[in-house]
């Protein structure tokens, strides 16, 4: 990894998110902010977090000081912000929360009919506190849409003209959601200069993320293949990804081996390393499936996510049907995700007809989740959008094998075992019959004792850590400082 010299001034590097695990996580996005900034600052950085405070556990168990309040106009509104700044740096960063009551002090990170005014107060409340308290960072990193108008503000606001040489960079993890805006919410803005308000502006709404992406010194996605996708499928965006891709930059999302780790996971039962990954998997999987009243003899096709499209969610009652619905096939299956109502009404009534041979658990638990990941013996992942996908790192880390549409970052990490040095299954399309098909050749897989025990191992040998991807942001860092 690249580091910066004692020499040198620590550069500070602040990271804008709507999310942070461990203290709020919906998604990927959740992980690689709790991750990445770790790496920067054992690097060498000083490295902030800044995210919207919510009412959630970590808050409420942690010591935080309050290091600064003001006020601030959005619209007839009178705002009060507060920053709270965790006191110990137990993340291995400076974490602070920005509170404002009436808008960022919620329960959720998401799903309230607010949410522009939550995340437009989030942005204006956290320049307002940087440069009334004269904090000048040397990189101002914003991720997704949440905090899309930041560059836009920095370059273009005279109130936050002190920014004005700061180089920004922005991060796409999901480029299917925007932020969209009608022009009526362009009055809750700070002033800005009003020539520029195409820079705002995407097919005649305000589009955050298109701003972000138009504003921004440089950007990123999450994985080279994502980089490219999103110049063909980018929920309206193609044309402006294709403009700005001199200054885009593709970085596969690395995991946290401190947190994944099956020979130290708190989470798992039964502990293993690569040397005894065909019997620790198998200890996970009988306790698994005992608990689910799965048959421990058979092997475990396992499901973890979102109950969306982008996802292919939709598409598992069929692959369900289609493989369970023929006779005994030998095969269990685990689900555990939550999401459109309708999906999950479907996947539980097959749990429901096939009751020892699908499992479903409704929503998300972390500690579950690593279990699965131990137990399973594949991982299916039928994505139709999958801008990096970290479930096919996890599961590899764990000696699961993934079959995985090839997409995005999934074509990215996964390398089909009929190639040379191959280690998992790839589809072509985002269909049942083509994630059949491949369940399928798992099976056949399966019975092939020493390829599976030899995939395996060659699994749990791959290195997915951030420390590379961590050197490209860097690096990145470096040029726009310069």
């Amino acid at each position: 990894m690249v580091v910066q010299t004692k020499n040198e001034r620590s550069k500070h590097v602040v990271h804008l998110s709507a999310e942070c695990y461990p203290v709020a996580k919906v998604g990927g996005l959740g992980d690689v902010v709790g991750a990445l900034p770790r790496y920067l600052q054992r690097a060498g950085f000083r490295v902030w977090v800044v995210m919207p405070w919510y009412n959630k556990p970590f808050v409420r168990e942690h010591d935080f000081e309050v290091t600064y309040t003001g006020h601030f106009r959005q619209g007839s509104r009178q705002l009060e912000v507060q920053i709270h700044k965790e006191r110990r740096n137990l993340l291995g960063f400076e974490l602070y929360l920005i509170k404002i009551p009436g808008l960022i002090d919620r329960d959720e990170p998401y799903g309230y009919a607010d949410e522009s005014e939550q995340f437009m107060a989030f942005q204006h409340g956290f320049l307002h506190w940087i440069t009334d308290a004269g904090i000048k960072p040397d990189v101002v990193h914003c991720h997704d849409h949440h905090t899309g108008l930041i560059p836009f503000l920095m370059y273009h606001s005279e109130r936050f003209s002190a920014l004005r040489e700061v180089p920004t960079v922005g991060t796409v993890h999901n480029g299917q959601y925007q932020g969209w805006m009608e022009w009526n919410k362009a009055i809750l803005l700070p002033p800005f200069d009003t020539w520029k308000w195409g820079l705002l502006d995407w097919d005649g709404v305000i589009n955050p993320l298109g701003a972000l992406i138009k504003c921004c010194t440089a950007y990123t996605t999450v994985s080279e293949g994502y980089l490219n996708e999103l110049m063909i499928q980018a929920n309206g965006l193609e044309r402006l990804f294709e403009m700005e891709r001199a200054k885009g930059v593709g970085i596969v999302n690395g995991i946290d081996p401190s947190v994944w780790d099956p020979e130290h996971d708190p989470m798992l039962e039964h502990r293993y390393g690569a040397g005894d990954v065909q019997y620790g998997k198998e200890r996970n999987k009988v306790s698994l499936c005992e608990r689910f009243g799965l048959d421990t003899a058979k092997p475990l096709l396992a499901y973890i996510g979102r109950f969306a499209g982008e996802k292919g969610a939709d598409i598992l009652p069929q692959i369900i049907e289609n493989i369970m619905g023929g006779g005994d096939v030998g095969l269990n299956m685990m689900i555990l995700g939550s999401g459109d109502t309708q999906m999950e009404e479907e996947i539980t009534h097959l749990a429901e007809k096939y009751p020892e041979k699908v499992a479903v658990h409704i929503g998300y638990q972390e500690e579950l989740s690593h279990r699965i990941y131990a137990a399973a013996d594949f991982l299916i992942m039928p994505s139709r959008v999958e801008p990096c996908g970290l479930n096919q790192l996890y599961s590899m880390r764990y000696g699961t094998i993934p079959i995985v549409r090839a997409t995005g970052g999934l074509k990215d990490t996964v390398l089909d075992m009929d190639e040379p040095q191959g280690y998992g299954i790839l589809f072509p399309e985002a269909s049942a019959d083509d994630a059949v098909q491949a369940v399928y050749r798992a099976l056949e897989l399966y019975a092939q004792r020493r390829r599976m025990e030899q995939l395996r191992e060659q699994l749990m040998a791959l290195d997915f850590s951030w420390d590379k991807s961590a050197a490209k942001y860097i690096e990145i860092y470096q040029n726009i400082i310069a």
